[in-house]
């Protein structure tokens, strides 16, 4: 089981939009030296939604080869369409990574019922393990706790990062599915409580400024010691919430920027973050000790 901090990683561009492979590189080596324990390549944060089929395959075959089975790599391969989302799922099983992340099918307004088939059919259609995703603040899209417990029996489907930050909705997950399932936080503000109730980490925006307090955090969480997760919590709240000032990861690739780790490239829509907010989130990021 894949377990702790596990950074949902940016995809670092050069000024004109084009991924940047040396950046990428030095990312993947500075979360391996800090200590999180798996990289979700190519998610929401990992702007996934702009990057091209080639583009989406390339990111995930240089992590997986750089990580050379470190610690888990764990692949975004979701898409509103299911040719799409069982394409990416493939060429990830191909490329080598541990599991596959798969949101749930964006704009397309699907029923609970259709939901299931959707999932069912990509979970039979590449021999890989499978975490589902459920953002519906992004998707418009919400899966309910009763679809998840059907897929939980499904044998390659192997957790859920539920991004909802309902606690109520993740320990009733957590007491249905989690003899079958790793239930996993996508909301960083509430993981803590969420891992400290059985949940199995946390796939996180916040550990790509701060992977070593996250992945403390997480650890701290999950063996159950309250006082120090709530101790390394409290330094991480004001990069929980600064990180989402401006849509994510508009204020992760700054703060990273602003860390000496990559340029400010972004792809439009997504545009670099404005800089009426870039105090806040500075001053937020001197509480957390990540910069002075």
């Amino acid at each position: 089981m894949i377990t702790g901090s596990m950074v949902a990683l940016i995809t670092p561009m050069t000024s004109t939009g084009d991924i940047d492979w040396p950046a990428l590189r030095k990312l993947v080596d500075f979360h391996l030296q800090e200590g999180t324990n798996a990289i979700v390549a190519v998610g929401t944060t990992g702007e996934s939604a702009t990057l091209s089929v080639s583009e989406h395959c390339m990111v995930i075959k240089h992590v997986v080869d750089q990580i050379n089975g470190r610690i888990p790599v764990i692949a975004g391969t979701g898409a509103n369409s299911p040719h799409e989302a069982i394409e990416l799922t493939e060429a990830a099983r191909v490329a080598g990574v541990d599991a596959c992340l798969l949101v749930t099918p964006y704009y397309n307004k699907p029923t609970q019922e259709g939901l299931f088939q959707f999932h069912k059919l990509i979970a039979e259609s590449v021999s890989i393990p499978q975490i589902l995703y459920n953002v519906p603040g992004r998707t418009a899209c919400d899966m309910q706790n009763d679809t998840v417990d059907r897929l939980a029996s499904i044998n390659n489907i192997i957790g859920i990062k539920d991004a909802t930050g309902d606690l109520d909705r993740g320990r009733d997950l957590i007491a249905r599915c989690s003899d079958r399932i790793a239930i996993y936080s996508g909301d960083d503000p509430t993981a803590m409580e969420l891992m400290l109730a059985g949940g199995k980490g946390d796939i996180s925006v916040t550990a790509n400024v701060a992977p070593k307090l996250m992945a403390q955090m997480c650890a701290a969480a999950i063996a159950g010691d309250r006082e120090r997760a709530q101790q390394l919590d409290n330094q991480l709240l004001p990069l929980h919430s600064s990180l989402f000032l401006e849509s994510n990861p508009i204020p992760t690739k700054w703060a990273l920027y602003e860390m000496g780790m990559i340029t400010e490239g972004i792809r439009l829509p997504l545009t670099v973050f404005s800089e009426a907010l870039r105090p806040q989130l500075k001053q937020a990021m001197q509480q957390s000790g990540i910069i002075q």
